[in-house]
């Protein structure tokens, strides 16, 4: 839906209100900063941009702003940030109602939507632009990440996508200003590899989430202890949090695949949500695994997750937890 709104505005079509609501600020971001650089040009800005933010506005305020006339433009445009903070927005329903058609009026409500069940929500489905986002899956992140960089005329290698992925998580904004800060140092090449990734944005090639799950996927425990001594010199590479929430995800992957018995490997990939690319990965893994070795897995998995956080445990180190884990789980 913010595609349709940012296509609409570069082909010159407005409506008086959007309302930006729900949970991935990514697409809100992209909206709000759309509208307040490139709908009018610089020397209309002047006079014709307002910016509000919800903790700060009070609503007879965004109301005055919103009713006034641009000055000698077609249009004006009205910001309001961070709008899940403004008491009684409610009250902007009178505008809302009745907007003017030479005003934008771009709200960003954060985090949060509108209840849809109060006469405010029907109102913004009635008269505005109303756009509610959702966070992506974990497993949706690879897609949406690879086709972020074929948008900006670029291509990744499979590993060097699920490294960035698999290091970041899942917060979208970060992941595009990596993109961005990598691409600009790419020069006349058009494709992204591993060292790439080691470079411009710091992850290690061969120390990171993805190779320690690939050493428990092939139960090769000098290569996870490796890597767990690895981390446990540079606690930021890859925090206990960040670890075992992976892992336990690649093992409940394991664990589907048990259950499906698929043979086909597109149908096997499908049902997990991974790329074809790396089901024979998951598949050699269930092999080394099998059903007993994966149950066992997941409990462990779950007991040290809990260790990690102080129950049933005190004093231990991370990277103690992480030795005594897999020492555990692949032995």
């Amino acid at each position: 839906m913010t595609e349709k709104i940012l296509s609409d505005w570069k082909n010159n079509r407005y409506r008086p209100v959007y309302w930006l609501e729900g949970e991935e600020d990514f697409y809100i971001n992209q909206v709000v900063d759309y509208a307040e650089h490139h709908l009018l040009s610089e020397a209309d800005k002047g006079f014709n941009l307002t910016v509000f933010y919800g903790r700060d506005a009070s609503w007879p305020e965004v109301l005055n702003a919103c009713r006034r006339y641009p000055v000698f433009a077609d249009r004006q445009v009205v910001l309001l940030k961070e709008a899940q903070h403004m008491r009684e927005i409610e009250k902007l329903e009178s505008y809302i109602d009745k907007p003017l058609s030479s005003t934008v009026l771009v709200v960003a409500y954060k985090e949060k939507k509108v209840d849809g069940r109060s006469k405010f929500a029907k109102l913004l489905k009635e008269k505005a632009e109303l756009v509610t986002t959702k966070r992506l899956w974990d497993s949706q992140l690879p897609e949406w990440t690879s086709e972020l960089i074929r948008a900006k005329g670029y291509t990744i290698a499979q590993k060097a996508l699920l490294l960035i992925v698999d290091h970041i998580g899942n917060d979208l904004n970060r992941i595009s200003n990596e993109i961005d800060k990598l691409l600009v140092n790419l020069q006349e090449r058009k494709n992204i590899a591993e060292d790439d990734v080691e470079r411009y944005i710091g992850i290690s090639k061969e120390y990171n989430v993805f190779e320690l799950q690939d050493a428990f996927g092939k139960r090769d425990l000098p290569k996870a202890i490796k890597i767990i001594q690895y981390f446990e010199s540079n606690p930021k590479a890859a925090p206990m949090q960040l670890v075992l929430p992976s892992l336990y995800s690649f093992f409940s992957k394991l664990f589907v695949l048990i259950g499906t018995a698929q043979s086909d490997e597109k149908a096997a990939a499908a049902a997990i949500g991974v790329s074809p690319f790396f089901i024979k990965d998951y598949l050699e893994a269930v092999k080394k695994w099998g059903f007993e070795g994966v149950e066992k897995a997941l409990l462990l998995l779950h007991e040290y997750n809990l260790r990690s956080i102080g129950i049933n445990d005190v004093g231990s180190t991370d990277a103690s937890l992480m030795k005594e884990l897999a020492v555990k789980m692949i032995l």
